[in-house]
């Protein structure tokens, strides 16, 4: 246990991984401590199972199956359970010790009973233990060769029966839905060990098939399925290496399986895994059957991501954009993923024209990919064809009159040295739009949102006086403002916080403090502290039933 401190358990999970297990430390609860492991439940959104091992190779490690923890972490569970074993460290040494004393007695008691004992110990748990039963079962018709026996033991282990109600496994149920679905897993990993790959390719094909089928049925929400597909894909491979089914057939299956296998994803498999079993032979035929199936639909998603992945890994830069010209999407994203072929092919002109075609293909430049805008404009600044920039700025601001691409114009039109007659026209087109839109809720709010990002406040000021603007930005302006026109401001902040008086919650008192202090403010630039102290009293008067708002205003001294 070398190294097992608080020190350790901070390194291993961070610090804010670390802090959040110290408010868990009340949560943890059937702790048991073995020889190297300690294990525990601990209650979170779920109750997470979590173990920690005290003396793995690389020192202390552990294992928890909350969702950050199933991606490797060291998470906020295990950070609990290691603090309250360390509460007890005095004590660990002599729990392992007897941890130990109990594994050696119980195996010194099985080894001195006689077969028949054993045997009716063993038929004692399968009669109370219907997983045991069933792994039981398993291994039996396996060491049998009993392929039907196998197979419908496998059938049963990835039925959702058992876990259903009207016919659907429910997020509570289904890590343990897949629990037994791994022992399927395993089982058909087994028999590739005991020399029966064959049976095992068979079988791992089956229940790919009965795992597509009960995912549909199932609130994967965890991923625990995801895992299990992804283990029987490996189980798969490894039966194939051991059997080398003929190279035709598998380049068949492995098309079949990748074209059918596109809605649920729980079993994919990169054909090109498969590549030394398949052989020149398999290979010819595995790109005959793709090609052909790309020919015949351009645009499936598998088609497509089989082409492209053969392409690819044929270095056949043409290929790949052939798959992607075939399919544009019409905001410009496949030019820009072709454009981006090209580069890595170092091919930086083509890439130019392509990203350009883009544009001018997109039908809407309101709903053209931002990130193709992005990577032209980027291109023409490293060209220095900074106007070229500011046009395509300039068209991309016109279609999509929004902060960020005001803010994007006014970027490339200073590096352009134009801004001033830039911001002028970008202005004049939200001006228009916010004397259409004055009627509605938020009157002219991209026109003031952009004067305020200009630090403009007089003129969002006025702007907001004609057209309107939403609460948020009278917030800002008011704030911005409150210097210089406290008067203005004080009307502001007024009638911002009459709707909060009406409210309750924590958020709300908060808000309505802040207010009071930008009006205490306001009053003291004015001169007129006496009006603020006689609107406070009857606020507080009127509010007094709120404690915790009380004791907010009392903290801050209002």
């Amino acid at each position: 246990m070398k190294g097992f401190s608080e020190s350790t358990l901070r390194t291993l999970a961070g610090p804010r991984s670390y802090q959040r297990g110290l408010g868990y430390l009340d949560a943890v609860s059937g702790v048991e401590v073995g020889d190297g492991w300690v294990t525990a439940s601990v209650h979170g959104t779920e109750r997470y199972e979590v173990e920690l091992a005290l003396d793995g190779p690389g020192g202390l490690s552990g294992e928890c199956d909350c969702p950050y923890g199933m991606e490797g972490n060291f998470c906020k569970h295990l950070v609990a359970l290691g603090l309250t074993v360390l509460a007890q460290r005095e004590s660990l040494p002599r729990q392992r010790k007897a941890a130990r004393d109990r594994a050696q007695n119980l195996d010194g008691w099985l080894a001195g009973l006689t077969k028949d004992e054993l045997l009716a110990l063993v038929r004692e748990q399968v009669g109370e233990d219907r997983q045991l039963r069933r792994r039981l079962e398993l291994r039996a018709a396996s060491a049998r060769g009993d392929l039907a026996g196998v197979r419908a033991r496998i059938r049963d282990l990835l039925d959702i029966s058992p876990f259903a109600q009207y016919g659907y496994v429910e997020y509570a149920d289904a890590r343990a839905y897949a629990d037994q679905a791994g022992q399927a897993v395993s089982a058909i990993g087994a028999l590739t060990g005991s020399g029966r790959a064959e049976d095992a390719v068979t079988l791992a094909r089956e229940a790919m098939r009965l795992l597509a089928d009960a995912v549909e049925s199932v609130d994967d929400s965890d991923g625990w399925l995801g895992e299990v597909g992804a283990d029987l894909a490996q189980v798969h491979l490894e039966a194939c290496r051991a059997a080398r089914p003929g190279p035709e057939e598998l380049a068949r299956w492995l098309v079949g399986h990748a074209l059918g296998n596109c809605d649920d994803g729980l079993t994919d498999i990169d054909p090109l895994d498969y590549e030394d079993l398949l052989g020149e032979e398999g290979m010819a035929v595995l790109r005959k059957l793709v090609v052909e199936a790309w020919r015949g639909n351009r645009r499936g998603w598998a088609e497509k991501y089989l082409m492209e992945r053969l392409a690819k890994a044929g270095g056949d830069v043409e290929a790949v954009i052939a798959v992607h010209a075939a399919d544009l999407s019409p905001n410009g994203h496949t030019h820009l993923v072709i454009a981006h072929e090209l580069d890595t092919a170092r091919r930086p002109d083509e890439a130019l024209r392509w990203a350009e075609r883009g544009i001018h293909d997109a039908r809407d430049l309101a709903a053209v990919d931002t990130a193709l805008v992005d990577y032209l404009c980027d291109r023409y600044a490293q060209a220095d064809r900074l106007p070229d920039a500011v046009a395509l700025r300039r068209d991309h601001f016109g279609a999509r009159r929004t902060l960020l691409t005001y803010q994007q114009l006014r970027a490339a039109a200073r590096a352009a040295d134009c801004w001033a007659a830039e911001r002028e026209a970008a202005l004049a087109l939200l001006r228009a739009d916010a004397e259409q839109q004055q009627h509605s809720r938020h009157g002219g709010s991209a026109l003031i949102a952009a004067l305020l990002d200009d630090k403009d406040t007089d003129a969002a000021w006025e702007a907001a006086t004609e057209t309107g603007a939403d609460d948020q930005q009278w917030l800002t302006l008011a704030d911005q403002a409150r210097p210089t026109r406290p008067a203005d401001a004080l009307r502001v902040y007024l009638r911002l916080i009459e709707p909060l008086t009406e409210q309750t919650g924590n958020a709300v008192y908060e808000q309505l403090t802040s207010l009071l202090l930008s009006i205490r403010d306001c009053h003291r630039r004015l001169g007129t502290q006496n009006e603020f102290t006689t609107y406070l009293t009857a606020l507080r008067a009127d509010q007094k039933r709120k404690r915790n708002l009380m004791r907010l205003l009392d903290q801050h001294g209002l």
